[in-house]
């Protein structure tokens, strides 16, 4: 495989919840710049098709990345109206699961259990979404994760936002430019926290660990020949695979795993 996998400060269980909300909230604002959402939007309409019902699963979630948004968008422009929206994660953004659950009839909850993408409770039914998250996953996660979604025979989308495809050197370009970029993208974090502020402008741990992070993301993210590697044995004639390159404001690459006998 062309991926290395570095680590990324956001995995270790040490890592101080606070630090990983304020750097998932700079995702958002990631995602919002780079027109995400339509993307996201466009692959999952084709996913809940073979739905058993109009349900989402985040995995994976933080401080809910495009997801939000994305459901918003199936709701109003794609007519889904009774669509569904569960946002999960191995740490759970406390904070932002309370203020999600207390709105009801929104379709849209968090669950406040710590969930493992590779193990997702079998009272979870619906497309299964990973965004900018599978890059996360060594290998032989990342294999689990699928095999479970075509046992499962649940639709799963994975969605990343670099395509690995540039020399592994070249990412190392991105460490100044991230650390650069936060300073200009952190006064669109929504909420914008004294936190957030203190530990950007005065005291940088967020841009460091930001720029260290993303510039690690790309060198791990999964190319197309990687998932070959990954799907190898799991081609059947109940589940289909399909993968590709979407261009735009960045390059990302998605892998759609869907039931044919939903459909």
């Amino acid at each position: 495989m062309k991926r290395i996998h570095l680590f990324e400060f956001e995995d270790f269980p040490w890592f101080p919840n606070w630090l990983r909300i304020n750097l998932t909230r700079l995702m958002v604002v990631m995602h919002n710049l780079l027109g995400t959402t339509k993307e996201l939007a466009n692959l999952l309409n084709k996913a809940i098709r073979y739905s058993p019902r109009p349900a989402i699963i985040d995995l994976c979630s933080g401080s809910g990345g495009a997801m939000l948004a994305v459901a918003e968008t199936l709701k109003g422009e794609y007519h889904i109206e009774d669509l569904t929206l569960t946002l999960t994660d191995l740490y759970p953004n406390k904070d932002l699961a309370t203020r999600i659950n207390r709105k009801e009839n929104s379709g849209i909850s968090y669950a406040t259990d710590s969930i493992d993408a590779a193990k997702v409770p079998s009272d979870l039914l619906g497309v299964r979404t990973m965004v900018c998250s599978f890059h996360h996953m060594k290998p032989n996660t990342a294999r689990k994760i699928l095999v479970d979604a075509k046992n499962r025979k649940q639709p799963i989308c994975i969605y990343e936002i670099s395509d690995n495809s540039l020399p592994t050197l070249l990412w190392w370009v991105a460490l100044p430019l991230n650390f650069i970029m936060t300073f200009f993208i952190t006064p669109f974090v929504r909420p914008l926290t004294w936190k957030q502020i203190l530990f950007t402008y005065l005291v940088p741990i967020i841009p460091v660990i930001f720029a260290w992070d993303g510039a690690v993301s790309n060198v791990r993210t999964y190319t197309l020949d990687d998932l070959d590697v990954l799907l190898e044995g799991l081609t059947s004639d109940d589940y289909r695979w399909d993968k590709g390159i979407i261009t735009g404001k960045a390059k990302k690459i998605y892998l759609l795993g869907y039931p044919i006998v939903n459909q």
